[in-house]
């Protein structure tokens, strides 16, 4: 087998691997760095939580298409997650529950009452797809919205970078200063809930968060400017999506697991030689001597 074989043959010759290469590329670039502000602000479970919260919108978006149309699905599951964060948001302040508190309980909710509407009118397979995602399944249509979440998303963050960053690392500063801070953390929720949204038309609501958090881990332990993690994940959350592609396809595996399956070896290597990884933990270099 040779080099183009390997590694162009399977795009060159079927479009629903180029579709789904096009999606993965998107993803990588609006999730990623996405990621990278996640983890800074502690979130990261709770943008897991809010990729389960998109389930009932999405089932609901099924049965109202009648068939698993990704648009209408992910135009019902960006409603659904919109809600469930505003809606946590507002029950942490106004009650005595922590916000990941009220996140943990509206996605266990959320995604209870999602597998149930699908079981009601769809089938296991029509489950297993919503649940894992449909990557090669990705049409015209669902990869334009793909692609516009991507662009936003880069767009948003590019105008709202400065006073974000502020937001993460000292939101005292940004309110003494007359920062408007709540309005930059729903402007950033409304970025995760979008960008969860692109990543379960490929990807599933259970493997959504993967090139979100994944990629953002591995940056973090490459690097500690935040332009540099940004782009690192976003490279590695692409890189993840391509090579997960060539392996599913030669591999003949599914391929929503296989692209988070890779992006965790990248993690799992990042973790052993990383600079600040396990290796150079315990086997340091030596100090040069005068």
């Amino acid at each position: 087998m040779t080099a183009y074989d390997l590694f162009l043959a399977p795009f060159a010759d079927f479009g629903f691997m180029r579709r789904a290469l096009v999606a993965c590329l998107c993803l990588g670039l609006g999730s990623g760095p996405i990621g990278v502000f996640l983890m800074l602000r502690r979130m990261s479970l709770m943008g897991d939580a809010m990729s389960h919260a998109v389930l009932p919108g999405a089932a609901i978006g099924y049965l109202v298409a009648g068939s698993l149309s990704l648009t209408a699905m992910g135009l019902g599951g960006l409603v659904a997650g919109l809600s469930v964060a505003l809606l946590s948001g507002a029950v942490s302040r106004m009650t005595e529950l922590q916000e990941d508190a009220s996140f943990a309980s509206f996605y266990l909710a959320s995604l209870a009452l999602g597998v149930l509407i699908v079981s009601l009118r769809g089938s296991n397979i029509d489950l297993l797809h919503v649940l894992f995602g449909t990557i090669l399944a990705i049409d015209a249509s669902a990869l334009y919205l793909i692609g516009a979440i991507a662009s936003l998303t880069l767009i948003v963050l590019a105008v709202i970078y400065r006073p974000l960053v502020a937001e993460c690392f000292d939101p005292g500063f940004l309110r003494a200063v007359g920062g408007r801070g709540p309005v930059y953390h729903v402007l950033f929720l409304l970025l995760v809930v979008l960008n969860l949204v692109a990543s379960f038309q490929a990807l599933g609501t259970l493997m959504a968060v993967g090139l979100m958090m994944l990629p953002a881990a591995v940056a973090q332990l490459w690097s500690r400017s935040l332009p540099a993690m940004m782009a690192i994940a976003a490279v590695s959350a692409a890189a993840s999506g391509y090579l997960g592609l060539i392996a599913s396809y030669h591999l003949e595996l599914a391929s929503g697991p296989t692209i988070i399956m890779t992006a965790a070896i990248f993690y799992a290597f990042s973790i052993l030689f990383a600079p600040s990884g396990l290796l150079r933990r315990f086997f340091p270099r030596p100090h040069l001597k005068g």
